[in-house]
């Protein structure tokens, strides 16, 4: 029954409306005749009538009434018009004001009713209104005081304090000049800008229902105090290597700009799109209206401001029914927008528009950031570019599934750094199991060695890391410092400055299959321990698998993006929540810095293969020889050495197979925390010593030596009794 009565009420007020706009028309079209007789009029007498009296009444202002009649009609349609005593009053005073305007600027002979009832002037109103004011205060009180009731007229009618209207007029003013610049081609072919920058598009206030004024663009990173987020007024600290004079760095013309593309009628789509998810909204008894739009590369958010009393989760409940409405694949809901209070809908755009490496690159954000190892990431909703720093995230996780963008966003990165860091200031370890990923860069002289291909050798050269992360902190401690930053500033002119290094693992699945537990543990002790050194990761997988991002390797990288993924349990294993399960690939993803209460969507940079193989032709021009050096080999040759008479393992492995009563691989692996290869190599050694007994299969190996034995044989004095 409530809706039937607010049903009728809403068609009585349509009809209402029509009515209004109709006799406004006829009105104007009356007042439009040359003659006032009512018998000469093509109208009929009617609308003699009311061009008769409108003349009388106000005279030359009789213009104003078909326009007030206009007016309430168009707010009638459109459900906005309430009707209440300070209104009316309001409106009425301010009709009055000017026909009494009209009035005073009659000469002043003519100032009187009798020439108001000729229709000069403001009629018989503004001559009444008129006689009045002058016979109270004279001429100039009459403009005083009509001047101020104007003024007062149209507060009570906005029911706004006078300093809130003069603000939204100038604010209203300033945008109407911003908007002009633009808008004459808002429904015409554009060719966008070469930088591909994606302005925000303000939906029409005459299509949807009290759409906010447009909103300050401000960036979304701007929202939250987060150390990874690269910031204008941010300062690094950290002391530049200086780049020698034969070094050059590359310049962006090896990137390409981004293509130009046709964008058709945005707006009005943009336009049409919000009054169907409000219609769609009211349809399931959730009353919201679109407040804001902002149109990024990839997808279009819809600002909704629900009414009082509707539950957030019921919009979120919605986003399939959402979907089906819009005619789109998929819609994601942020409930809240962090900053903001309205509910995000994100709706992908029918024409992606392509970010390029170089639109990002050439972003003052990128160029003033003094950190060497500032990376380019792409642009958020909003069109602003997304750069983050990786000396503060300190460390970064990537996953997603295949063919989602992974293997182009880790070679935007690594050709960020290649813009912005010398060789000498910092290194990259590059490891590519799948081999074709990181093959083009063999040749630049940031890389510590070759591509690193062989998974066996990537557990190798990650062991080596964590040995160099230990020398550096002990140069440290030498020199009483307590992170690279504060060593490279503490050195002498002879002393060489230590250089960061990045170390770039595309695909962690393939190194967790062949070594799981040496791999898990490098990772791991880097990952706490090599921020202050000056090392950091940055891990990618296509498997976001608890048995390849394992707890252990989740809790010590704090910084993630998660890609496109195939259900909401991959999305949880990546980012902790949901979400990344509704993106649309080609770049589309979530980044999850340290410091930030909830992920940004990003549309990430683009960077092809040529653009790879110019980069890596310049470099390798100029360098008149590339120094690669491996030496996690050295390492591994220590190994084998210290498996022989010299291992400092072999007695307490031996100690500890008299302890347990047997002898097995797996027990060593156990309690002395080493590799299978190591353990394997001792129980082979103790077996050609004649320690340990043979392989007998499912049997633990006999021990073939005895307390005393082991003591003699090591030199230790036996334990008395």
């Amino acid at each position: 029954m409530p809706k039937t009565s607010k049903l009728k009420e809403e068609i009585k007020q349509e009809i209402l409306g029509i009515f209004f706009i109709a006799l406004a028309i006829f009105i104007f079209f009356c007042l439009g005749q040359e003659s006032v007789a009512a018998n000469s009029f093509s109208v009929g007498a009617v609308g003699g009538l009311f061009c008769f009296i409108l003349k009388v009444l106000c005279g030359q202002g009789k213009f104003l009434i078909p326009l007030l009649f206009l007016l309430i009609g168009i707010l009638k349609l459109r459900k906005r018009l309430e009707f209440e005593i300070l209104r009316l009053s309001s409106i009425i005073a301010l009709l009055i004001s000017i026909l009494a305007f009209f009035h005073l600027n009659l000469p002043q002979a003519q100032q009187t009713i009798a020439f108001g009832r000729d229709g000069l002037g403001g009629g018989v109103l503004g001559g009444m209104a008129v006689t009045f004011s002058l016979f109270l205060f004279g001429k100039a009180g009459s403009y005083i005081f009509w001047s101020v009731l104007v003024i007062a007229s149209f507060v009570g009618i906005a029911k706004k304090s006078l300093a809130e209207l003069i603000k939204q007029f100038f604010t209203r003013i300033r945008v109407f000049c911003q908007n002009t610049k633009t808008g004459i081609n808002d429904f015409l072919f554009i060719e966008e800008p070469e930088s591909s920058q994606v302005v925000k598009k303000q939906v029409k206030k005459s299509a949807v229902p009290e759409f906010a004024e447009e909103d300050k663009e401000v960036p979304l990173t701007d929202l939250f105090t987060s150390p990874a987020l690269i910031k204008p007024e941010e300062k690094q600290v950290i002391k530049p290597v200086q780049v020698s004079e034969d070094f050059q760095f590359p310049d962006l013309k090896l990137l390409k700009r981004a293509p130009k593309v046709k964008s058709s009628r945005l707006n009005k789509d943009i336009t049409n799109s919000a009054r169907v998810l409000e219609s769609t909204l009211a349809n399931f008894d959730v009353q919201a209206k679109v407040v804001n739009v902002s149109r990024g590369p990839g997808i279009t958010r819809y600002e909704i401001q629900p009414a009082p009393g509707i539950k957030v989760s019921r919009i979120v409940s919605l986003a399939d029914d959402i979907a089906l409405s819009l005619a789109t694949s998929q819609v994601r809901i942020e409930a809240p927008i962090p900053g903001k209070a309205a509910v995000g809908i994100e709706v992908p755009n029918k024409e992606i528009t392509i970010v390029t490496l170089r639109e990002v690159l050439e972003t003052g954000l990128f160029q003033n950031s003094p950190s060497e190892l500032t990376v380019a990431l792409g642009k958020d909703i909003t069109g602003n570019p997304i750069v983050a720093d990786l000396a503060k995230m300190p460390h970064l996780l990537i996953a997603g599934a295949t063919g989602s963008g992974k293997s182009v966003c880790m070679n935007a990165l690594i050709i960020s750094i290649l813009y912005k860091g010398h060789p000498e200031a910092v290194k990259m370890l590059l490891i590519d199991p799948k081999v074709v990923e990181f093959s083009a860069y063999n040749g630049i002289p940031h890389l510590i060695s070759p591509v690193i291909t062989d998974p066996k050798k990537a557990a190798a050269a990650l062991r080596w890391m964590v040995s160099e992360m230990e020398n550096r902190y002990e140069l440290f401690a030498e020199k009483k410092v307590k992170d690279i930053q504060s060593y490279n500033q503490s050195i002498t002119v002879e002393e060489t400055k230590l250089p960061y290094i990045i170390v770039f693992i595309d695909e962690l699945a393939d190194l967790m299959m062949v070594a799981a537990a040496e791999v898990e543990d490098a990772i791991c002790r880097l990952a706490q321990m090599a921020r202050a050194a000056g090392i950091h990761l940055v891990v990618a997988t296509q498997r976001p698998s608890v048995d390849v991002i394992t707890g252990v390797i989740k809790a010590n990288i704090p910084s993630r993006i998660a890609f496109a993924v195939s259900s909401q349990t991959d999305s949880r294993t990546i980012l902790d929540l949901g979400g990344a399960e509704r993106l649309l690939g080609r770049g589309d993803m979530l980044f999850y810095p340290t410091g930030l209460p909830k992920p940004i969507r990003v549309q990430g940079v683009y960077v092809s293969d040529a653009e790879i193989n110019s980069l890596v032709e310049f470099f390798t021009n100029q360098a008149t020889e590339t120094d690669y050096i491996e030496p996690w080999t050295e390492v591994e040759q220590n190994i084998e050495e210290s498996t022989g008479d010299e291992d400092p393992l072999l007695g307490e492995a031996i100690k500890l197979f008299l302890e347990y009563g047997q002898a097995s691989i797996s027990l060593l692996q156990r309690r002395l925390k080493i590799g299978y290869t190591r353990a394997a190599r001792i129980i082979d050694y103790l077996e050609d010593k004649g320690m340990v007994g043979g392989y007998e299969g499912s049997k633990p190996r006999a021990i073939l030596i005895t307390w005393d034995e082991y003591y003699e044989y090591f030199g230790t004095p036996k334990k008395e009794e």
